[in-house]
């Protein structure tokens, strides 16, 4: 019979991995002098779940300054939330225009 009391069991560890947070974009609106203001609260309501007073308060920085931010997210929700405003704003007749800036 063999004996393991002189085997050592040696553990081997793996150097952490380091995690990091994806980068995060703003989605800005831009102003135009078609796009209605309703539609924008609209959208803001819909797409980026503002609150009634939170979407009037940037569709009004959007029409004084030329654009106002909607959101920060990761590039992907950012990307997709730019696109579903600009599929909503042609199917009603709108130029309005996304972008997005990362932070």
């Amino acid at each position: 019979m063999a004996s393991n009391a002189g085997n050592k069991t040696k553990t081997v560890s793996k150097p952490a991995e380091q995690v990091s947070t994806p980068p995060l974009f703003k989605v800005l609106m831009h102003n135009d002098d078609y796009t209605t203001m309703e539609f924008v609260i609209e959208v803001l309501r819909n797409i980026f779940h503002k609150s009634e007073t939170e979407a009037e308060k940037i569709m009004l920085t959007i029409h004084f300054q030329g654009y106002g931010d909607c959101g920060t997210f990761p590039y992907a929700i950012a990307e997709t939330k730019a696109d579903q405003v600009r599929l909503r704003a042609r199917k009603s007749g709108f130029p309005l225009r996304c972008s997005l800036e990362e932070t």
